[in-house]
């Protein structure tokens, strides 16, 4: 048997992403297992540039996992899985920062307490590489194109993600471009 693999395991090997996930849809576990073996390190990578934080990632990419059988039931293989699931994040990665938002308002007037998570948060920002700090300060969804993007999804795919045209996709890759090279400038006047 080459490289040790058992013949489910060769078999897995050999069907695409999109029959897994068909398959996942209706109940088949290792069907699921052998999906999310695939696509877990894409899923926590893009899920890294969207949070700009290890941690935040992680609790995103098992919030989406933890969510995935029944999302698939969505699923109609009309679209490749990973263009699916990128959307799910994104969508995901829009109602953490929703909710964080709601939170921090409702935390308004809570003082020092506040005052030292938000440094705690700060000091954990500065240990991320300098791209996914400044992504962080991008407007959402130039954050949201560039992290796409950058885990190698063309224009269109990135459009039918995001809900909006490739010529729209190219042009928030253009303007954060042009926003990280200014803050990049910025830096090192300083």
């Amino acid at each position: 048997m080459p490289f040790g693999l058992r013949p489910i395991e060769q078999m897995r090997m050999n069907v695409s992403d999109e029959d897994l996930a068909l398959a996942a849809a209706g109940g088949d576990g290792a069907a699921f297992e052998a999906l999310l073996a695939r696509l877990y390190d894409r899923l926590f990578g893009l899920c890294f540039r969207l949070t700009g934080s290890r941690a935040d990632a992680e609790d995103l990419t098992q919030d989406i996992c933890a969510a995935l059988p029944a999302k698939l039931a969505n699923f109609r293989g009309t679209a490749k899985v990973t263009t699916w699931l990128y959307r799910v994040a994104v969508n995901a990665a829009s109602d953490r920062r929703r909710r964080a938002a709601t939170y921090s308002k409702a935390l308004d007037g809570w003082g020092d307490w506040e005052t030292a998570r938000a440094d705690i948060a700060r000091e954990e920002q500065e240990a991320v590489s300098w791209l996914y700090r400044a992504m962080g300060q991008l407007k959402d969804p130039l954050r949201d194109t560039l992290a796409l993007v950058l885990d190698d999804i063309s224009h269109a795919e990135a459009g039918e993600i995001l809900g909006v045209s490739e010529g729209t996709i190219s042009w928030r890759v253009a303007e954060a471009k042009k926003a990280l090279r200014a803050l990049k400038e910025e830096e090192e006047a300083s």
